[in-house]
């Protein structure tokens, strides 16, 4: 198993996902057709599906039938197109670029960007709710995607974030913020990955902490890639977090340490992947992938 085979079942599974969510979605020309062209812009940008990717192939360890976990899927998804959204607005980290286009304020606005990051953030919980899965199932994934997107999740890593600019912070500040606003929508497609997938619970307590894992050294690389990353290849803006002096792992760590920090998750997390042999292969590349990631 190579690269190649990777970026060609990215692919693969990404087109399925989008496929399902372009279904779902009212369309573009649907009345009110700002709103509509707005959610579409920043969710169908491009963007590598990670999230979704990450459910569909937990799922495949323990089960082989993805068509009735899509929209699952592009639930998480469109969850994810909201906090970019958001995240791109002037009043939070005030990006001009995303996925290599306009953001979505730039394109139609500051409040119909609101309120289309409003609207992606609801269809998600409707698309979770119209999944074909177990009804008792469909009703915990939702009560767990409230709770990780909610004030004490997500929402509070962000707030965090917002305080913490311009400010020494220490390493458990720092660790609160991003296990918050990014671990903890990685962990939870894993997650749900396994539920659909019926999953014994000591695969998905090993599954759990392969999310922590992952999900703390992608933030991590992602910091590093702010620094060292290119505009064009990243498809959004670099340097902005020194500029703002946001809370990130190589202004507490440096560079050096941060980069052997997610070297050393990744490594740990390929290794909680060792019960599965072959059928966590994609999975392991991923983690190769993530860390060596410029984009």
């Amino acid at each position: 198993m190579n690269k190649m085979l990777l970026k060609k079942d990215l692919k693969e599974k990404r087109e399925l996902v989008n496929i399902e969510v372009d279904r779902f979605l009212p369309r573009k020309d649907e009345y009110p057709k700002q709103i509509h062209k707005a959610m579409r812009h920043t969710l169908f940008a491009g963007g590598k599906r990670l999230r979704p990717y990450l459910l569909i192939n937990t799922y495949l360890l323990f089960a082989d039938e993805i068509r009735k976990i899509l929209l699952v899927a592009g639930a998480v998804e469109m969850l994810h197109s909201y906090t970019l959204i958001h995240d791109d607005l002037p009043e939070i980290d005030n990006d001009d670029y995303r996925r290599g286009k306009r953001s979505c304020h730039i394109i139609y606005g500051s409040d119909i960007a609101l309120l289309a990051g409003d609207a992606l953030l609801v269809y998600a919980f409707e698309a979770l709710n119209l999944a074909p899965i177990d009804e008792r199932l469909k009703l915990n994934m939702i009560r767990e995607m409230a709770i990780e997107a909610g004030h004490s999740g997500l929402i509070a890593g962000q707030m965090v974030d917002i305080l913490s600019e311009g400010k020494k912070i220490d390493k458990d500040v720092l660790e609160y913020i991003h296990n918050n606003k990014t671990a903890r929508l990685i962990k939870l497609p894993i997650r749900f990955g396994c539920y659909l997938a019926e999953a014994p619970e000591e695969d998905q307590a090993r599954m759990e902490k392969f999310g922590e894992k992952i999900g703390l050294a992608f933030q991590i690389v992602d910091d590093i890639l702010d620094v060292e990353g290119q505009d064009k290849t990243l498809g959004k803006s670099t340097g902005k977090d020194v500029q703002v002096k946001k809370a990130t792992f190589p202004a507490v760590y440096g560079l050096e340490k941060s980069k052997n920090m997610a070297r050393k998750l990744i490594e740990e997390a390929k290794n909680l992947l060792d019960p599965y042999g072959e059928k966590a292969d994609i999975l392991r590349l991923l983690c190769d992938f993530i860390y060596n990631r410029k984009f």
